[in-house]
């Protein structure tokens, strides 16, 4: 049920014909009923940040949001001053719909960067919208479409807590790297918890999910992750438990994003352990990540694993310590490089699963951390040669 899982929420899908895809829903709208109005995000850190993104982050800076539009077919990014106009008129038309202000309602965006949205194909989305609110399964699904634009499939997640429920959206494929994914993400829930509470179990989620997946090293100028709190559970859940689902959510949703990376044939986990600090194990695992080189090898089911230690090995002594002579390097449970030396035959490894596993174990300390990629294919190259949303 994505969004609408969560007591006091309705939401809808529209064709508003924004997108280049005749008839493609390409226009949401999540309404947060109450009785709480509570609200947290995170947004991408490119300096070249979306109108959009500057409308939203400035609108949940006091927790509050009532709504959230959500469009794909063009992203709104490097509009100047229109760009941010056009993102205020299209809150304060929802707003005017829903009885409350523009500063109520977030607006996220997502396609082609450099041009104008049709802006009266939104304000009529909009309205179409409206009308079409729902709280059933169906809204929540025809939400979760509208926003995709690369993806072959929508990414969902649903959860049920002790007397209240956490739901979810994401779209995903590409232009995807650490500190967020190209991406926009709406989780719900009916507890009752306070803006702080929302940004404190958010951040510390996204931290570890959203920010360490990367499927091309490309970061968007439009990333955004919202979560609403409507309080129609009428349960105030343990701290504890509230924060792992949101965990849970994130960590779904961004592992999704990864199984549908833009024509990817290999879902890649690299962990790399054995590190003096989780910081040193991320870099690490992170500029293994970056390789494009091992990238296309696993496409071409080679576990080639001198890929991986020439990526480790760009890792500058002051940011993760480790003695190269002692780095083993297992794939797939074969280890194929022992002490910085090779291992058993690289011709062991079953490359077939769609899931490769790489793991690094440095034996410098006691501390690690895992970052999800995907292989390089042609398909990828096809898909971002033609790319028109």
């Amino acid at each position: 049920m994505s969004v609408t899982y969560a007591q006091g929420f309705s939401a809808a899908g529209v064709a508003a014909g924004i997108s280049a895809v005749p008839g493609k829903k390409d226009l949401a709208l999540v309404v947060n009923n109450g009785p709480l109005d509570a609200v947290a995000g995170v947004f991408t850190t490119n300096r070249f940040c979306a109108a959009p993104v500057r409308w939203s982050s400035a609108i949940v800076a006091d927790g509050h949001a009532k709504a959230v539009v959500l469009n794909s077919g063009g992203a709104n990014a490097c509009t100047g001053q229109a760009g941010y106009e056009q993102s205020r008129a299209t809150a304060k038309a929802a707003a005017q719909l829903l009885g409350a202000e523009a500063d109520d309602i977030a607006v996220c965006s997502t396609g082609l960067i450099g041009e104008l949205l049709p802006l009266q194909h939104i304000l009529a989305g909009v309205q179409e919208a409206y009308g079409a609110l729902a709280a059933g399964e169906q809204a929540g699904s025809d939400a979760s479409v509208a926003i995709m634009t690369t993806d072959t499939t929508p990414k969902t997640f649903t959860v049920q807590g002790s007397g209240y429920r956490v739901g979810g959206m994401v779209k995903g494929s590409g232009m995807i790297a650490p500190q967020l994914a190209t991406m926009l993400c709406v989780i719900t829930t009916d507890a009752v918890v306070s803006s702080g509470q929302l940004q404190a179990a958010l951040g510390a989620a996204a931290d570890r999910t959203f920010n360490r997946i990367d499927v091309d090293g490309c970061m968007s100028t439009n990333d955004t992750l919202l979560i609403m709190a409507s309080g129609a559970s009428k349960v105030e859940p343990d701290p504890d438990e509230f924060n792992n689902l949101i965990a849970q959510a994130c960590a779904s949703l961004a592992r999704q994003i990864i199984g549908d990376a833009e024509g990817s044939s290999h879902d890649v986990r690299i962990t790399v352990s054995g590190a003096k600090s989780e910081d040193e194990a991320l870099v690490c695992a992170r500029a293994i990540a970056a390789s494009n080189l091992l990238k296309c090898a696993i496409y071409g089911n080679d576990p080639n694993w001198g890929r991986v230690v020439s990526s480790l090995g760009t890792v500058p002594l002051e940011r993760a310590a480790y003695d190269a002579d002692q780095v083993d390097v297992t794939i797939n449970a074969i280890k194929v490089c022992d002490g910085g030396k090779p291992g058993r035959d690289r011709s062991e490894v079953d490359m077939t699963p769609r899931e490769v596993h790489i793991d690094v174990d440095l034996h410098a300390g006691g501390e690690q951390a895992t970052v999800w990629t995907d292989d390089l294919t042609n398909e990828y190259v096809h898909i971002n040669a033609d790319y028109e949303s």
